[in-house]
């Protein structure tokens, strides 16, 4: 900083008492002797003192300012239920920013035009109408109640079930949600306003989702279960939870599960399945302490080489997504049998029992 308090005194004393009786804000005639120290000293002190000052305002915003970002930075993966091309509900997992009241913002997400716009994926499209508004979400022993405004009632008939389905998935991804309640402006809906669609006191996710009914002759003697089939958009594919129908006689839901994958989807449904129609499983399932342990024949390979024991990972993700969504079930393991020694397409040895959450994405992969 060029300033005439930090610049050299000229040599003679003659020229330094001109410059000193020139400026008036010294005061009183004195030598350069006397005065130069005081003078550069008072002036850089004072100087320093507003630098300081200044420097530690500037800290403190940068501060706030940091916090800011890192807070904004935050995010956390969320469960968003929207609907694909096929008209399915299929879950994408995607970075919300982290903030308080996460149960409102993950429908806020399901609004068409509204946050999502700018991250759903190729042929995916939000479930609620354009410009709802999610005035609040409350949470009382395991209950979510989810109140709209009337924009809510704006929706195209056949979305009728998707929006029961997707807002009741996506709020029961947390642990404290176990049912869903829907509102109107503060009052409580019994039926959806369009279809007329009965709302359950206890609509959850054994209500079911994406229903396929086709094979179903006896309902009254029959059960739900939920599987996860395989959906190709282009070059992506995804898995889809599809409820199916299954026979009373069949008691083990592990079993009545594995089946239904063996079987595949329904032909018209667009979905697929990475099962041969000649797996099997040789022996009853084992659950120890939430690990079940599926013991197959050897058309579990598929496609591959059976000499090299190599096993989908479409099987493999299929099987674990759908029977850790089951209560009680939190990791699978697969043997061959009564041999563990499969490995996946990787190549990598399948040694330990495979989670939920070793699966990146339940939505899209």
């Amino acid at each position: 900083m060029a300033k005439s308090g930090k610049k050299k005194v000229a040599a003679t004393v003659v020229v330094s008492t001109m410059l000193l009786s020139g400026c008036g804000m010294f005061g009183g005639e004195k030598t350069a002797k006397e005065v130069d120290p005081p003078q550069d000293v008072s002036y850089l002190e004072e100087e320093d003192k507003s630098e300081k000052e200044s420097n530690v305002e500037s800290s403190q915003e940068d501060t706030k300012s940091e916090k800011k970002e890192e807070q904004a930075a935050e995010t956390v993966k969320r469960e968003l239920y929207l609907i694909d091309s096929k008209g399915l509900v299929v879950a994408q997992t995607v970075d919300l920013p982290k903030q308080d009241g996460a149960a409102k913002q993950v429908v806020e997400y399901l609004v068409e035009g509204g946050p999502i716009s700018n991250m759903l994926p190729d042929g995916f499209r939000a479930v609620l109408p354009a410009d709802t508004e999610v005035k609040g979400v409350s949470i009382k022993d395991g209950t979510a109640t989810v109140d709209f405004s009337k924009e809510f009632e704006d929706y195209k008939p056949e979305d009728e079930q998707k929006i029961l389905q997707a807002v009741t998935w996506t709020l029961t991804q947390f642990d404290s949600v176990k049912n869903v309640k829907f509102w109107i402006n503060g009052h409580e809906l019994n039926e959806m306003p369009v279809g007329g669609t009965p709302i359950s006191d206890e609509l959850n996710r054994e209500t079911g989702i994406n229903y396929d009914t086709s094979d179903v002759i006896d309902i009254t003697n029959s059960h739900p279960v939920t599987v996860y089939y395989l959906a190709e958009n282009e070059d992506k594919s995804y898995y889809v939870p599809v409820t199916k129908r299954v026979s009373n006689k069949e008691e083990d839901p592990i079993v009545s599960a594995v089946n239904e994958l063996i079987e595949g989807p329904a032909n018209r449904s667009g979905l697929l399945s990475g099962f041969q129609s000649e797996v099997e499983l040789l022996s009853a399932p084992k659950n120890e302490d939430g690990k079940v342990t599926l013991d197959f024949n050897e058309a579990i390979y598929g496609a591959f080489d059976e000499d090299k024991k190599v096993i989908s990972k479409h099987v493999l993700n299929s099987l674990v997504l759908t029977l850790t969504a089951q209560e009680g079930v939190e990791s699978v393991a697969v043997t061959v049998n009564g041999k563990a020694d499969l490995v996946n397409e990787d190549g990598k040895k399948l040694s330990e029992p495979v989670t939920r959450t070793d699966i990146v994405n339940t939505g899209s992969f």
